[in-house]
């Protein structure tokens, strides 16, 4: 049986797009030196590869920045089998073919992991330069918690929080 995924996806150039990948920084820093409980992946690139990354996975949970207009660090978590992602929330990202349109996209033609997390982190500065804001930060941080602890606890990525 493979490992869960994390995939985070985003641009550590472009600040708050960088979110993703942070929480993959968060994950190895807390996991430690030993046997990871999951597998990560960072794409900076086109969000199409998704689809390709997470075929024929179990459990898998995608990590990016949202522009949604709610407050910086805010955090949303989806259950993507559930119901179809919101098309405004990663929508204003630095990606042509983003995480919605990925999961929509898989969704109509079957590809779908098992089960598919996708955490968003609300960012405020997207422009050209490395280092996520504060508040991103630590959202970041709180999303690779909650993922680490999910893991532990239940094998996979179910929380309580959002």
């Amino acid at each position: 049986m493979t490992r869960p995924l994390v995939i985070g996806v985003g641009n550590r150039l472009r600040r708050d797009d960088g979110a993703g990948p942070a929480v993959l920084d968060v994950l190895h820093r807390l996991a430690g030196q030993g046997t990871q409980p999951f597998e990560t992946i960072e794409l900076a690139g086109d969000c199409a590869r998704l689809i390709d990354l997470w075929d024929g996975r179990a459990v898998v949970s995608v990590v990016d920045a949202t522009r949604s207009g709610r407050p910086a660090g805010a955090i949303t978590r989806f259950d993507a089998l559930d119901r179809p992602l919101p098309r405004d929330t990663f929508l204003h990202t630095s990606h042509v073919f983003g995480v919605t349109e990925a999961v929509e996209t898989a969704r109509l033609v079957d590809r779908l992991p098992g089960r598919l997390t996708v955490w968003g982190i609300e960012g405020r500065d997207f422009g050209q330069g490395e280092g996520l804001t504060p508040q991103v930060t630590r959202a970041a941080a709180r999303v690779g918690e909650a993922i680490l602890i999910a893991r532990a606890t239940t094998g996979g990525d179910r929380t309580d929080g959002g």
